[in-house]
């Protein structure tokens, strides 16, 4: 008997059994998923309520942290005055040009580092003693070498981008199965065909995880990055808020922060859909 043939016994007999089993079957997570899902908003619900009792009873002072409603009328006049829209433009495009050069940057070395050994031994110990530069300490020679403008910012969230799109990468392309590359020798393709059909889509869905990941630390970086000498942007409104000692300020631009990142995190993820269907459709075979 075949193997073919022995597998598709057993398969028959596997679903025979799976069809006598009278006992029901429990429903999914992903079937009870969307009857719950607004029970994850309970518990953030319950903190901002304590949160507005406590404002409300005098149990926690404006000066050290304003209240929920308070916050809400600041942001609305914030948005009316043009100083958060124009905030916020001003932080995108700091956090959009370094994450594009930190991208190209951190994609470029993985590729060198992860193609070749010579590529490793002279790129990977430079990335690996730089990644563990705090950014604060940067700062100052960022300042000397490029001034006081735009560029020391959009370097220091370049920067900090390019690690974990090196790191994930690096490890997508050393993962890609050799026999692949057995199948390209065979096929006579040459270097950039063999990187362009077999090593990125490989590494693509480790490259898309460093993606996700280097979005989050793009907006860490832009914080401190918007320390440097700023007159305008979300951080430079953070920092004119704490000299008034305006807490409603500050927290209307960490939301607005966080906001941002999810934002950012759900088109990364979106984009890990449309670009890895084959993927799924792969698996689910």
């Amino acid at each position: 008997m075949s193997v073919v043939e022995l597998q598709g016994e057993l398969g028959g007999e596997l679903g025979g059994a799976v069809r006598a089993d009278p006992r029901p079957r429990p429903r999914s997570a992903t079937a009870r998923g969307p009857r719950r899902g607004w029970h994850r908003w309970i518990s953030p619900l319950v903190v901002v309520l304590l949160w507005q009792l406590a404002s409300t009873l005098g149990l926690l002072p404006a000066r050290l942290l304003a209240a929920p409603s308070q916050i809400a009328v600041t942001a609305l006049d914030l948005v009316g005055s043009g100083t958060l829209p124009t905030a916020i433009a001003v932080s995108l495009e700091r956090v959009l040009l370094g994450f594009a050069a930190g991208a190209v940057a951190g994609v470029g070395l993985a590729l060198v580092a992860g193609l070749s050994r010579a590529g490793e031994n002279a790129v990977d110990p430079l990335m690996q003693m730089l990644r563990a530069l705090p950014f604060f300490g940067l700062i100052p020679l960022f300042i000397l070498w490029f001034g006081i403008g735009e560029t020391p910012k959009v370097l220091l969230v370049a920067l900090a981008v390019s690690f974990p799109l090196y790191l994930n990468t690096f490890s997508g392309i050393r993962g890609v199965d050799g026999k692949l590359a057995e199948v390209a020798r065979t096929l006579r393709l040459g270097r950039a065909a063999l990187v362009r059909h077999i090593v990125l889509p490989g590494a693509l869905p480790q490259t898309l995880v460093g993606l996700r990941q280097s979005l989050g630390v793009a907006w860490l970086a832009l914080i401190v990055a918007e320390q440097v000498n700023a007159d305008a942007g979300l951080g430079y409104m953070i920092n004119d808020a704490r000299e008034f000692l305006r807490t409603d300020v500050i927290v209307v631009g960490l939301l607005v922060y966080s906001a941002l990142g999810l934002l950012t995190d759900a088109l990364v993820r979106l984009l890990e859909r449309r670009a890895l269907v084959w993927r799924r459709e792969f698996l689910s075979r």
